[in-house]
């Protein structure tokens, strides 16, 4: 399990066992809160099928003895801007899947609840809350290594539907109290009240995911690699006397697109191209980071046009 794309499969896997798990007694016992949530882990694994597909592409474009494919002459360019595309996209799906939840759980609410068969909800949650926190655990403890954005996001989609089952439980045993008592008049708004909550609660997790896939998609620069490339540039500037230079920076999900480009003086006695490409290397190396995710161009021009 040391590869984005296992950890994925094993995911995917999970998820959907979960997610049929979850509909299944969501209808026996008849509980809306139980359905969602089988739902909500279904289109987490959707969400994981198209990751898994992204990994896969970024991976085989990126690789040393990569093949050119149809595929591969359409996107030149690589697929790292797919990368936050679904990140995003899975981010909004949750989001808007707990906010049309919230809505119904609401409605319920206002219309007397909903009664449901308590012993069927108490075994989903036991089952449920079990595979989700093994699954946190798991991928969290993996991603250390591996750093990657996909698997902290499952992580986290994982955690999610852990606390929510979590919560789910205590309900469902407090309901489940509630039977036979002066308190039973409670028990059919247990379960909108629970998911009514559960909502509230995770609607505000993605956003910070989302806000960092936006951040990609348009190509904002981030300030701390553009700062390092910066003094990199003034130094090769100033060694070499340099006229100025131009640096474009943009981060696009786990890759770093670079360019460089270096006005020199007119005039300048000619080098050979294996005297340009030396300081090339110097700069690359200078800047660091060097692996298949970093998309790094070094001009150098007399004519400032070309770089502006």
């Amino acid at each position: 399990m040391n590869t984005e794309q296992r950890i994925l499969r094993v995911s995917i896997g999970v998820t959907i066992f979960v997610a049929c798990f979850g509909i299944i007694f969501g209808l026996l016992s008849g509980s809306f809160s139980i359905t969602f949530d089988g739902f909500y882990s279904l289109t987490d694994a959707i969400m994981s099928v198209l990751a898994l597909i992204v990994s896969k592409l970024i991976t085989s474009s990126t690789a040393p003895n990569r093949q050119n494919g149809k595929l591969s002459e359409r996107f030149t360019m690589g697929f790292w801007h797919l990368e936050p595309i679904v990140l995003g996209l899975n981010g909004v799906m949750l989001m808007g899947a707990a906010v049309y939840a919230l809505i119904n759980a609401i409605g319920s609410l206002m219309t007397g609840g909903r009664n449901l068969e308590f012993g069927f909800a108490i075994v989903y949650a036991v089952v449920t809350m079990i595979a989700c926190c093994s699954m946190a655990i798991f991928e969290t403890r993996v991603n250390k290594t591996l750093s990657s954005d996909f698997v902290a996001l499952d992580a986290k989609a994982w955690m999610m539907t852990g606390g929510i089952t979590a919560a789910l439980l205590i309900a469902f045993c407090i309901g489940y109290a509630f039977e036979g008592t002066n308190l039973e008049w409670l028990t059919p708004y247990i379960d909108p009240a629970v998911l009514v909550l559960i909502c509230l609660v995770i609607i505000p997790l993605p956003i910070s995911t989302v806000k960092r896939a936006l951040a990609d998609v348009l190509l904002i620069t981030p300030q701390s690699l553009k700062q390092h490339v910066d003094e990199v540039a003034q130094d090769f500037v100033k060694r070499y006397s340099f006229v100025s230079y131009r640096a474009y920076v943009a981060k696009v999900g786990r890759g770093k697109q670079i360019e460089l480009y270096f006005i020199v003086p007119g005039g300048w006695p000619a080098k050979c191209l294996e005297e340009w490409d030396a300081i090339r290397d110097e700069i690359g190396n200078a800047i660091g980071e060097e692996s298949t995710d970093r998309w790094l161009t070094i001009v150098f021009t007399t004519d400032v046009e070309w770089a502006d």
